[in-house]
């Protein structure tokens, strides 16, 4: 099959806009005493509307509680599980899962995995590919290892034709096949939705982010209807908004904590930005809530082995960023007229510290 073209091909079109340093909490904090994550075995989130404050919303705040402190309980009531962090896709407390999208030229997916293999010494722990919003989605992906969990970035759509129900078989359908993998599967829908390139952000929709929870909130009730319970959802805005307007704030497409299973972001080294500056404020706006991916990162060469220094900084912050459960690379060098390449193997020192960023034990989720 042919690939649907990735995301990232409003990447030349982007604009870059430097955040001011953010007072982090605690999970997203990169002093050395931060504090791990909580485990899987910690207090359920209650779901949080969509914020309707103007500026960027930096959550240092406790989740509310579902109702007041219970009295003690009865030896015989039973106890109710708390749902893992990650969904169906958990979180590992003091690891993050390292993965990537995989698309170099004159090689297919299985040529690419094997490369990667060969040059790392491991396996990818996640395989990102994108689907089409109505269009061929296999039933398997036999070059993906069985112990390698697969990302689906699938793209969306206006949002009434999600809303007005015409696209409900669409979605049925999709939720069918992806069942049908059986296998656990990380479904990032409609991502970067405050950026200004794709058909479903917020821009292209009257400048309206309530109607894009409503679409999540109605595919997360299809795919649950149709029983695709390996579904673990991703929510992943573009680490700055384009147009930067209060009405198009990242936290305002919070579809609620009910429907997110992982908090996804887009961010890239184009003009030399930290990854505390690209990632920091989707990490404290929800880093104490849910597991956070990378779900889209790479860097371009600024020359003089830039490209090998800013991977030995991304390896120390998301050493020292315990919210952070996973990172994936954007490992490319075929997006269409852009001149950007995102392998991590352009030269000898970019390829060591991507080696050594993978093999190091934080990354072994």
């Amino acid at each position: 099959m042919t690939a649907e073209p990735p995301g990232g091909r409003g990447l030349p079109r982007r604009r870059l806009l430097a955040l001011a340093a953010l007072a982090l909490p605690a999970a997203c904090s990169t002093a050395p005493s931060a504090p791990a994550p909580p485990s899987a075995a910690g207090a359920a989130t209650a779901a949080v509307p969509v914020p309707s404050s103007a500026g960027p919303v930096v959550s240092t705040a406790a989740v509310p509680s579902s109702g007041p402190p219970s009295a003690t309980p009865s030896p015989s009531a039973p106890k109710k599980a708390a749902p893992a962090r990650g969904g169906p896709v958990p979180a590992t407390a003091g690891k993050a899962m390292f993965g990537s999208y995989l698309a170099l030229s004159g090689r297919s997916l299985g040529q690419s995995l094997a490369l990667r293999r060969r040059q790392l010494g491991r396996e990818q722990r996640i395989v990102h590919v994108f689907y089409p919003w109505d269009g061929y989605v296999p039933s398997s992906e036999p070059a993906v290892a069985a112990a390698s969990t697969l990302m689906v970035s699938w793209h969306g759509a206006p949002y009434r034709q999600i809303n007005d129900g015409s696209s409900d078989r669409v979605i049925a359908r999709v939720a069918r096949r992806l069942a049908g993998m059986r296998r656990p599967i990380l479904l990032r829908w409609g991502w970067e939705m405050n950026g200004d390139w794709f058909e479903w952000d917020g821009s292209h929709n009257g400048q309206d982010p309530g109607g894009y929870v409503r679409a999540w909130r109605r595919l997360h009730r299809i795919f649950g209807e149709q029983g695709a319970d390996n579904v673990a959802w991703v929510w992943s805005p573009n680490w700055n908004s384009s147009p930067d307007t209060s009405w198009n704030r990242f936290t305002r497409y919070y579809p609620g904590d009910e429907f997110v299973d992982w908090v996804g972001v887009s961010g890239y080294d184009f003009f030399s930005e930290s990854p505390r500056t690209l990632f920091g404020a989707v990490c404290s706006a929800y880093g104490e809530r849910k597991p956070i991916i990378l779900s889209e990162t790479a860097a371009v060469d600024h020359g003089g082995g830039s490209k090998a220094a800013w991977i030995r900084k991304l390896a120390s912050w998301v050493e020292d960023t315990p919210a952070v459960g996973a990172v994936v690379w954007f490992d490319t060098d075929t997006q269409g007229d852009s001149p950007h390449n995102f392998r991590p193997d352009t030269d000898g020192a970019a390829l060591a510290a991507y080696r050594a960023m993978a093999r190091r034990p934080r990354f072994g989720g």
